[in-house]
């Protein structure tokens, strides 16, 4: 390993001793939204692969995060599947919706491709509303919480819960790095910045791009279980427009095609939504007055103008 990826290995994992440390001096309240950030980060992550490295626009990730919520929590309610099979038919329903998605949406490309995707998130929304009955539709339902268990402990307590959300980010986060870092990393990249060029190299466009997606999908449904299991709700408003908007939000906040990017832009997001809705019930202009400050004057992002700036290191 060379020096740079000594380093650069180094920060992420410091990054993820302190996120780990931060249950012992947060309040529950406080651990409990970390939590929450930290499977939304994930959901973030999943986009930033589709977008942030590969160029891929997509207003369609709600459709695959709720694919993982239901995946997971229809099953466990019943079926009374416990949370890990639960977990990883989230995941695996991430996957494959996206590459269902993938096969139709990537015959297109730009706005094309981000108007298809929004297409297919809003059909699903509708289809979880029709079916109401089984879904719960916009009300949604509570998970038992006897399938709230992994190895015995149940997940809607404190410290299970918080250790089960690192458990997922930190290896999402580690799997992210490892990915963009590789052959395969570098070949998305190559995707993003010259479609062509890649293409007279013998790189197939729309294989990795499918490729790129899946892996997205599998970030999306992977949080969309966690979310359901580890909160004990699932409801058709994860599915809504809202949910394709947020992560791309966290990504350009933090700094598409970075690693830690989406998790800095969920943290700094949560908490301007919470802060801004303290002030007054218009806290979307808040919200979205920040936004602009940020793309007049760090238009890559936070961790993409350091990067760009002082740190050209930083995958």
């Amino acid at each position: 390993m060379t020096g740079g990826g000594a380093r650069i290995w180094a920060l992420h994992a410091a990054v993820l001793v302190v996120v780990f440390a931060a249950q012992y001096w947060l309040s529950p309240y406080h651990a409990t939204n970390l939590a929450r950030i930290m499977v939304l980060a994930v959901f973030a992550m999943g986009y930033n692969l589709a977008f942030g490295y590969t160029g891929l626009l997509s207003l369609g990730h709600a459709l695959l995060l709720a694919a993982g919520m239901y995946a997971a929590s229809i099953p466990a309610q019943l079926w009374g599947w416990t949370a890990g099979p639960a977990l990883i038919a989230g995941i695996a329903a991430g996957g494959l919706m996206a590459g269902a998605v993938g096969l139709l949406a990537l015959r297109t490309a730009g706005v094309s491709f981000m108007i298809v995707t929004l297409m297919f998130a809003q059909a699903g929304f509708l289809t979880i509303l029709y079916f109401a009955p089984v879904t719960g539709g916009d009300d949604g339902f509570a998970l038992p919480a006897a399938s709230r268990t992994i190895l015995g402990f149940s997940l809607a307590t404190d410290t299970p819960r918080f250790l089960a959300a690192f458990g997922l980010f930190a290896s999402g986060l580690l799997a992210s790095l490892a990915l963009v870092r590789s052959s395969f990393g570098r070949t998305m990249v190559a995707m993003r910045e010259n479609e062509e060029r890649s293409r007279m190299l013998g790189y197939n466009p729309f294989t990795v791009k499918l490729a790129a997606l899946v892996i997205s999908g599998l970030y999306a449904g992977g949080a969309g279980a966690a979310w359901a299991l580890l909160f004990g709700y699932a409801g058709a408003s994860f599915a809504s427009i809202q949910y394709s908007i947020l992560p791309m939000l966290y990504v350009l906040l933090g700094g598409a095609g970075t690693v830690l990017g989406p998790f800095l832009g969920a943290v700094l997001m949560f908490y301007l939504i919470e802060f801004a809705s303290d002030l007054t019930s218009a806290y979307l202009f808040i919200v979205g007055l920040a936004l602009v400050i940020l793309v007049l004057f760090a238009p890559k992002g936070i961790l993409g103008t350091i990067r760009e700036r002082w740190a050209r290191w930083l995958p």
